[in-house]
């Protein structure tokens, strides 16, 4: 009964759940066989796992459990035999002693690897000599015999020799294995082609001969090569074909292409001692190797301008351009600083060894044309070898960023070949000597100028390559942007004397911001402080990042201006300013700022870059191109020039004088324009043009004779004392300067190491417009002088940022530098061709002075008491000498009168108070001379 029902309703069960899953059928399964607990019967696996678990039937009261047998444990394998473990564990050492060579295989350095491989191709020299040369018994015997003589039939005793060449070369160049391919190449050819000539020579024999006659002849490899051309064209055909893949083998294994023949022969003869060299010709041997001679017959022989390889995305193949992908992403990527550093560790070192034996470093001298060519050639070399690793570009390609394929593929091939390149601009080497310099230049007067040579001016020594640091930063940049997940890569650097910039190129979709936002992270990953984003590149599509260097370069004035001489510009008015974060000089004309203003905190270079300018001026330019005046409120800054016979007037050093000296410019350059609308031109160039032409001439009965302009160059060291002393008068002189003067030929440079709003006046800064910013203590004085951030972030020491006339963006720059003695050495030959001529009438106003009653009479007493009164309180007021000294308003007017005559306060300015233009400690000196005594 109960087995019945239990039938029925296990088949009602199973009917019910037929049409679920198996999933959830095995699932419920499971769940009831766990409820059902010791109630559940044991059924097979099989059949557990195909029908659902039985639900156990209510069992009716009174009854007794039924009890079953408890289930058979299945029981375990039996363990192996002790014979069967041993066996196991010695294959299993067995197989680990194995990995372990070949982990510690690849482990190995490839220097020792190469060895090996020429060590193993000695020792197979040596065997296979013995058994072509000897009688060599054994198995071995037999085995050379039947490989070596087969293949290679007579010539059986060459192959000792080849392998012996391949092993020698691997011991000699184990770092060049870029020609392994090119050797292997033509020693086949050069085999196959012999052995088949060799074969036709002995009659041809055929396989149908027997083995012997074969290897009478050209073996098994000259049958296969000479079999079929005979079959196919005879062997008049045959041989002429073997020779040309004999002499294509050869030349592939000597490196020489066609057109190079000629040369080749012409240098073994001078080898050889049979054909004499001519002056000047290149004697291979004498300082290369084979590779840089391949390189340079091979660079010869190519064509001027290689196409790029089309990729396969170019070419329009979607399926190629994926293959493509996979494979460089399945490529390991190789690290390029420790190859990098070795190379350059070298070079250096080859470098400096060049510049100590000369003494260019140690000195300043400049390096003998010998250590030039050495230097040279050295940064050749490291060129060529960057560039056969995929690294630098040539110097008229375009870099990173540049429009071309170059900028499309930058960032792939840096990724691929995991170096990044050195963009910095190579120093230029002129060719031959300096241009001509006028020597001999007559003045009115037929007076006789010479101008300094460029030797009174020190050379610099050779710039500083690439190192081990920019590898680092590279590294260290590239971590970042992995670390944040920035699609980012550093494409390129360029060295500058005092910073490098690093070119970062963005991937796709990616926001500028993302590196921007970095500035501090970067700043800890290249431990500096001082580190400036540029975004972008101007002209480029890259981000900049500007790091100090570690060993910054001093940068000598005479290296700018013997490139400027040697670029063929002869403008008086060219001025050296230094070097670019390029890598080249930078030298501006003045008369195309044409006003600049150079400010910076104290000690960032900013007298440097003054000295800079007068020399470059006394370098170039004879006292009738260019005449100077100079201010200097420190007294001290610019004493080395005092006497120079391009100054107007005397070193001006108080402020007073200043800005009479500024007045007399406003009214000089009045008196030009006078003369270029008098005459109709319209710059002061084409009037000197025409007055040396003798175009223009004075109106009739005039006894004035007309000489050319010379530029007249106005150098303020410090504007802000002038400011503090009159400020109106300075202000508004400088303002009409500014504003009307360029066409005039005068130009104005102003220097200040306090750059307020109260000093730099926006009425200046409007009229201003080139600037030169040095390292700034704030901010806000950055925005003063560039009216934009990027001074406050410079390391000081002639770092600068110049922003000419017309630009957009600032040039990172370090200052040129001029020694006191270089300065001494200028100015005393510029004495000895001149003396001074100067102008009385620069420092004393013209505009004609009141009438002013000169008898003070009975009122002296009265007249100190007002002086004493008017310089202790700063304030000149008519109305408080009324009220302090209880006169009347004649009395007090002619009281103020009197003390304008003396130069204690100035012209009256209407209703304002006048400026008192004596100072509280002058005045004892001021009291006595209106006593009529000496101050």
């Amino acid at each position: 009964m109960y087995r019945t029902t239990d039938t029925g309703n296990l088949g009602i069960m199973a009917s019910r759940t037929s049409g679920k899953g198996s999933q959830s059928t095995a699932g419920n399964s499971t769940q009831r066989a766990g409820r059902s607990g010791s109630t559940a019967r044991k059924a097979p696996a099989k059949s557990a796992a195909k029908a659902p678990a039985k639900k156990s039937p209510a069992r009716p009261a009174g009854r007794p459990p039924v009890r079953r047998a408890p289930a058979k444990k299945a029981a375990p394998p039996p363990r192996p035999g002790a014979a069967r473990r041993i066996g196991r564990g010695l294959a299993h050492g067995a197989g680990a002693l194995v990995r372990g060579v070949g982990r510690g295989a690849r482990g190995l350095d490839p220097a020792h690897r190469k060895d090996g491989l020429a060590l193993l191709l000695l020792g197979l020299a040596l065997v296979v000599a013995a058994g072509t040369w000897s009688s060599l018994h054994g198995p071995v015997g037999d085995l050379i015999r039947l490989l070596v003589t087969g293949a290679f039939g007579r010539l059986d005793l060459v192959v000792p020799i080849l392998l012996a060449v391949i092993a020698v070369r691997l011991f000699r160049h184990p770092e060049r294995p870029e020609a392994n391919g090119r050797i292997v190449i033509g020693l086949s050819a050069l085999v196959v082609g012999v052995l088949g000539q060799v074969h036709v020579a002995c009659g041809s024999p055929g396989r149908g001969d027997g083995s012997q006659a074969l290897q009478d002849a050209g073996g098994l490899i000259g049958w296969a090569a000479s079999k079929p051309l005979v079959y196919t064209v005879g062997e008049i055909l045959a041989v002429p074909l073997l020779a040309l893949l004999t002499v294509f083998g050869l030349l592939v294994v000597t490196a020489t292409p066609v057109n190079a023949i000629p040369r080749r022969l012409r240098e073994l003869g001078i080898r050889l001692g049979v054909v004499e060299p001519r002056p000047g010709e290149y004697v291979p041997g004498a300082g290369h190797d084979e590779a840089d001679d391949y390189d340079a017959e091979w660079r010869d022989a190519a064509p001027a301008r290689r196409r790029p390889r089309r990729t396969a995305a170019e070419a329009g193949d979607p399926a190629a351009a994926e293959e493509e992908a996979l494979e460089r992403r399945r490529a390991p990527r190789r690290k390029a600083v420790p190859a990098a550093d070795r190379e350059m560790d070298a070079v250096d070192a080859a470098a400096a060894a060049a510049v100590s034996v000369d003494g260019a470093l140690v000195h300043g001298i400049p390096p003998t044309p010998v250590v030039a060519g050495l230097s040279s050639g050295i940064s050749t070399d490291t060129g060529r070898a960057a560039g056969r690793r995929g690294a630098a570009p040539a110097a008229d390609e375009p870099g990173p960023g540049a429009d071309g394929p170059a900028a499309a593929t930058s960032r792939t091939s840096v990724r691929e070949t995991g170096v990044v390149p050195d963009l910095t601009k190579p120093a230029p080497e002129p060719d031959g000597g300096l241009p001509a310099r006028a020597e001999q230049l007559r003045l009115a007067g037929d007076i006789t100028y010479a101008l300094p040579s460029l030797d009174l001016l020190e050379r610099g020594g050779p710039g500083k390559a690439r190192s081990a640091a920019n590898d680092a930063i590279v590294a260290a940049l590239t971590t970042v942007f992995a670390e944040f997940k920035v699609d980012a890569a550093v494409t390129g650097f360029t060295r500058g004397p005092t910073v490098t910039r690093y070119e970062v190129e963005l991937g796709p979709a990616v926001k500028v911001e993302r590196i921007t936002a970095l500035t501090k992270n970067i700043a800890y990953a290249v431990a500096s402080p001082d580190v400036r984003i540029i975004s972008p590149i101007p002209g480029k599509s890259a981000v900049g990042i500007e790091i100090p260097n570690t060993d910054r370069e001093m940068v000598n004035l005479g290296d700018v201006l013997r490139l400027a001489a040697a670029a063929g510009d002869d403008h008086p008015m060219l001025v050296g300013l230094g070097k670019d974060v390029e890598g080249g000089y930078v030298s501006h004309n003045l008369t195309k700022m044409p006003h600049v203003l150079v400010a910076g905190a104290t000690g960032a270079g900013k007298s440097s870059c003054i000295n800079c300018l007068i020399t470059s001026v006394m370098m170039r330019a004879t006292p009738e191109d260019v005449r100077m005046v100079l201010v200097d409120p420190k007294r001290v800054e610019l004493t080395a020039y005092e006497g120079i016979p391009h100054l107007i007037t005397p070193i001006i050093t108080n402020p007073k004088r200043a800005a009479e000296a500024l007045q007399w410019v406003v009214r000089e350059m009045d008196l030009r324009y006078d003369d270029l609308a008098a005459y109709g031109f319209r710059h002061i160039d084409d009037f000197n043009a025409a007055v040396r032409a003798g175009r223009v001439s004075p109106p009739p009965g005039s006894e004035r004779e007309l000489s050319p302009y010379p530029y007249l160059l106005v150098i303020v060291d410090e504007l802000a004392d002038l400011m503090m002393v009159a400020p109106r008068d300075v202000e508004d002189s400088i303002v009409r300067i500014t504003q009307l003067a360029r066409a005039a030929g005068i130009h104005l440079v102003l220097a200040t190491q306090r750059p307020s709003v109260d000093v730099v006046t926006g009425l200046i800064k409007a009229n201003v417009p080139s600037r030169l910013a040095f390292a700034t203590s704030s901010l806000a004085d950055s925005r003063v002088i560039l009216d934009q951030a990027g001074a406050e972030k410079l390391i000081g020491k002639g770092d600068s940022l110049f922003l000419p006339m017309g630009a957009s963006k600032p040039v990172r720059m370090q200052g040129a530098f001029v020694t006191e003695a270089e300065i001494a050495a200028v100015v005393k030959h510029c004495k000895e061709q001149m003396a001074p001529v100067f102008r009385e009438d620069v420092t004393v106003g013209s505009a004609q002075k009141k009438e002013i009653d000169e008898e003070i009479g009975d009122d002296l007493d009265l007249l100190c008491q007002a002086a004493e009164l008017v310089v202790t309180t700063q304030f000149g007021s008519t109305s408080m000498l009324q009220r302090k000294l209880r006169v009347g308003f004649a009395k007090a007017g002619r009281l103020m009168d009197l003390m304008e005559s003396r130069n204690i306060v100035g012209p009256s300015e209407g209703s304002k108070a006048r400026d008192v233009l004596v100072k509280p400690e002058e005045l004892d000196g001021i009291l006595a001379v209106i006593r009529g005594g000496t101050p």
